[in-house]
């Protein structure tokens, strides 16, 4: 059996950009940042999960909105881990592409359930 969410390109994205977080704990030295950026990157699965659970566009369009502003939170959080050593230049674009490949697909989620009849 498989759920309806993860036939969702964007949830395969986001759980590859979830997975390469958590991958990085040993770098990321500072326990705040460490804590927040995994919370904020797994947030933004859980919010797909749910939502594509929702029956009324309103109801998905609300967790589809939370995961792409869990995906906005990681983007500081990978700046601050650039900045302070514990990201290098290659890993920390291609986590940011990543996050902005994701972020244009959880646009257009958030488009297309607006379109959709109530």
């Amino acid at each position: 059996m498989v759920f309806l969410f993860e036939k969702l390109e964007v949830y395969k994205k986001a759980m590859g950009m979830a997975e390469e977080i958590c991958l990085l704990e040993g770098k990321i030295r500072d326990k705040v940042i460490k804590d927040q950026i995994k919370r904020a990157v797994i947030s933004i699965v859980l919010n797909l999960a749910e939502g594509q659970g929702r029956l009324h566009g309103r109801e998905k369009r609300q967790f589809y909105n939370t995961s792409r502003g869990s995906l906005l939170e990681c983007i500081p959080l990978l700046q601050l881990s650039k900045m302070m050593g514990f990201l290098d230049e290659e890993k920390y674009l291609q986590l940011y592409e990543l996050a902005n490949e994701i972020g244009r697909m959880l646009t257009g989620l958030i488009k297309s359930v607006e379109l959709e009849k109530p």
